[in-house]
């Protein structure tokens, strides 16, 4: 179970996906596997000795949410919603409304007061 507060996973909106698996895989000897996400397209998980280290998707249509290519953290968090309501009375934005993917999770992407991105995601059961 994730602990509230805690660095729980990272993923990099790219691009060029392809470029990406050949620039990672060949610098820290990741592997990677695909997944089809929903609602079509599909996520790449980073592999590190067969374990999965962080995630990856291409930028396009839906899922084209940010102006440039970046690596993402997530945060997990007890409660996405309750966490979400105190954002903007701290300062933040919301960037990315919360939404649920099923057997992953529910998560929203903020925007910190100095404008840096960041994730918050309570993990589906047994994440």
């Amino acid at each position: 179970m994730a602990v509230h507060g805690s660095f729980h996973w990272n993923e990099v909106a790219s691009d060029d996906a392809e470029g990406s698996k050949k620039f990672y895989t060949g610098l820290l000897g990741w592997t990677t596997q695909a997944m089809p996400m929903p609602g079509g397209g599909e996520y790449t998980l980073w592999l590190a000795g067969g374990q999965p280290v962080g995630g990856m998707y291409q930028m396009k249509g839906a899922n084209a949410e940010f102006d440039r290519p970046q690596w993402v953290s997530y945060i997990a968090v007890d409660d996405v919603d309750a966490t979400l309501a105190k954002v903007e009375e701290l300062g933040g934005a919301i960037h990315t409304p919360a939404m649920d993917v099923p057997d992953v999770g529910r998560f929203t992407i903020i925007k910190d007061p100095q404008g840096a991105i960041i994730a918050l995601m309570k993990p589906a059961q047994g994440e």
